[in-house]
């Protein structure tokens, strides 16, 4: 299971304006973990994720996938088993129908046909869409939009989840309703997010990234109990342990 194993070294990155996002960042990820990475707007958190499968590249660091590390000649093989689900839905979605946009990555690995309507079905019938499959996106909900994003990650059967705040823009019903999907999942997942409730609900470990570094890395709990590092990162407790805040009560 060597291949589910994410592993990061010494990570640097600037972008041409300059702006260093990334400053030394290393940690290691191993086979059905689920990890949330934390921090401020700007702390570098969609960056680093924009690097586990290759949008971005640094020439400064390592990023290994298993066992192969991630360069140009290997990022066309390691974007099959790191998935990608972007924090704007309508990045991923724009195909004519449901259908076309599930299909899509399938089809570029020249999969036989049956193959890919058999993806394509068992992607949306997993996150409760395989009735918007004839459905124009544009004609979707933001939960229904964010479902189907992660059925055309789910096609292309990765073993790593990689997900930039999954929740934003969905209401509460369609926020739960995520939250209990993702449960289901035997994935390694990687989640960048600002929620910090469903953080608890998800991930047993998080990453705490602020100004391009790495804070702290550990036990989801402790990390959130940490109130000093909280306040250094620029981050507040998670609303359920915040308590009542007109009685008082926690």
């Amino acid at each position: 299971m060597s291949h589910h194993i994410v592993e990061v070294k010494n990570l640097k990155y600037t972008y041409p304006d300059g702006t260093c996002a990334l400053k030394d960042i290393s940690f290691r990820i191993t086979h059905g973990e689920s990890v949330a990475v934390v921090g401020e707007n700007g702390a570098g958190k969609s960056t680093l994720l924009l690097h586990l499968n290759g949008y971005l590249m640094s020439g400064n660091g390592i990023i290994r996938i298993g066992d192969y590390p991630l360069t140009k000649e290997t990022v066309k093989e390691i974007r099959r088993t790191v998935g990608m689900v972007f924090q704007d839905p309508d990045d991923q979605l724009f195909m004519p129908t449901v259908y076309d946009d599930v299909a899509f990555g399938p089809l570029n690995l020249s999969l036989p046909p049956e193959e890919v309507d058999s993806r394509v079905e068992n992607a949306l019938f997993t996150v409760g869409a395989l009735h918007l499959k004839s459905r124009p996106p544009y004609r979707l909900s933001g939960g229904e939009k964010r479902s189907v994003s992660i059925a055309t990650v789910l096609a292309m059967s990765p073993d790593i989840l990689v997900m930039d705040e999954p929740t934003s823009n969905l209401d509460p019903r369609a926020r739960r309703k995520l939250i209990e999907l993702l449960k289901t999942f035997k994935h390694t997942k990687i989640i960048a997010t600002h929620d910090l409730d469903m953080v608890m609900d998800l991930c047993e470990r998080t990453i705490v990234i602020h100004k391009g570094q790495v804070m702290s890395d550990g036990p989801t709990a402790e990390i959130f109990m940490n109130q000093e590092l909280l306040a250094e990162s620029h981050l507040e407790k998670p609303l359920r342990m915040q308590g009542c805040p007109v009685c008082g009560n926690k």
